[in-house]
């Protein structure tokens, strides 16, 4: 009786509070590399929504066998502009726009598709990766449905040297 509570609660667990994910990938560097083992956290936004500065995972549009972790960038009702190195933001609050600081980006990681003008509509999020060199993301494959956030990264595991709360989260001065 005790290994099948404990199985239940532990499947419980697993798919409805938190999930282990494993980054793979250089899209995320340097705030994530290969082997980085996070703790993503499924139920915070079923009580909020995503911010930007939020690090999350979530199935890939185009193929939902498929979860990758990116960084939320703009918010439904924004308007995205990339332009070179620079991202700014159009919103009801800053309808002239503001840049955002990204200090969470090696110099040597900016490129992939730039000079793009994206609005969102409502449940719908601009996702970067850090390594804007070779991320797959918001700018290749549009934008990303609220529907398909799995949740957000709340703890890092390993390696053992950099466990973390909310790792790699950033806030924007607006």
């Amino acid at each position: 009786v005790y290994t099948v509570v404990a199985l239940g609660l532990a499947l419980f667990i697993r798919f409805f509070i938190a999930a282990p994910y494993i980054v793979s990938g250089a899209s995320m560097v340097p705030t994530f590399t290969d082997y980085h083992y996070l703790i993503i956290d499924r139920i915070s936004y079923g009580l909020g929504s995503p911010e930007r500065g939020d690090v999350i995972v979530f199935d890939l549009p185009q193929n939902t066998s498929r979860a990758l972790i990116k960084r939320v960038i703009g918010l439904p009702g924004e308007t995205v502009v990339l332009e070179g190195n620079s991202v700014q933001i159009i919103n009801n609050a800053h309808p002239e726009g503001f840049t955002l600081e990204e200090p969470y980006i090696d110099p040597n990681n900016f490129g992939g598709a730039t000079n793009m003008r994206v609005t969102l509509g409502d449940d719908q999020y601009f996702v970067l990766g850090d390594n804007r060199r070779v991320s797959a993301d918001s700018r290749s494959w549009g934008v990303l449905a609220r529907e398909d956030i799995l949740g957000r990264a709340v703890i890092r595991l390993f390696p053992l040297d950099q466990i973390s709360v909310l790792p790699g989260e950033s806030r924007y001065e607006e």
